[in-house]
């Protein structure tokens, strides 16, 4: 092996390492945001976090890099890097566009999906329900995607699939569990979960299933819209003087 050849190979064993630790990192904080250990607004320090992990600040900022490209971190000027505040108009933006395409490809997938398919769905419901008691966001929103993605993921017109997976996409950078904000939204979920496998299983007209299906979508925009306006600050009434 030549000078040249060790050389670029302590390059890449490097280069490699330092990837790892920036996916380490990525992965650390991505995981903290979505469970809202590290809540709307918490300001990211490098050097604490990377402490934390016993690593540079090197890493950390390629990771939170990556998370602000994903819109989950924001770097503001003579503050730094913060956790994304959830962008209120862009939520319900997308979840009213991904209401639409994923009831319609939901109810032009229904004479499409097996016995099998529709067994596996039930199943991942039923862990759903089991989650219920002892209710963790992240585990749910997880289990949810894979609940979904069984009744839309045979819809025969490619361009709307693209649709409804683009739009999946857009609500994951927007944040990571809505169920986090409104975790009392997972029992109505599960139960309209059912309502919505009943209609497959008894060939309901696939219009009826695409109303199921986007009615379902939009009661958790309605939940999380809900919620929002209960936390936020009564406004004040400006004091007139009476004269």
């Amino acid at each position: 092996m030549t000078t040249g050849d060790v050389t670029a190979s302590a390059v890449e064993v490097a280069f490699a390492g330092a990837l790892s630790k920036s996916q380490l990192a990525y992965d650390y904080l991505r995981d903290r945001i979505a469970r809202h250990e590290l809540s709307p607004g918490y300001r990211l320090v490098l050097q604490g976090i990377a402490d934390e992990l016993a690593m540079s600040v090197v890493p950390v900022r390629e990771a939170i890099r990556r998370l602000e490209a994903e819109g989950l971190v924001t770097y503001e000027r003579n503050i730094g890097a913060r956790v994304a505040m959830v962008d209120e108009n862009g939520y319900v933006d997308a979840m009213q566009a991904l209401g639409v395409v994923e009831g319609a490809a939901t109810g032009l997938s229904a004479r499409a999906i097996s016995t099998a398919d529709l067994q596996r769905a039930t199943e991942v419901n039923d862990h759903l329900r089991s989650l219920l008691d002892h209710f963790d966001p992240h585990a749910f929103t997880a289990l949810n995607r894979q609940f979904h993605s069984v009744l839309f993921e045979s819809c025969p017109n490619q361009l709307l699939l693209d649709m409804v997976h683009r739009g999946w996409a857009q609500l994951s950078g927007l944040r990571d569990s809505t169920f986090a904000f409104v975790p009392g939204r997972a029992h109505a979920s599960v139960a309209e979960h059912a309502h919505i496998l009943d209609l497959i299983t008894r060939e309901a007209d696939p219009l009826e299933i695409e109303i199921a299906a986007r009615n379902h979508r939009w009661a958790t925009m309605r939940a999380f819209l809900d919620a929002r306006a209960d936390a936020a600050p009564p406004r004040q009434t400006p004091h007139r003087e009476t004269r």
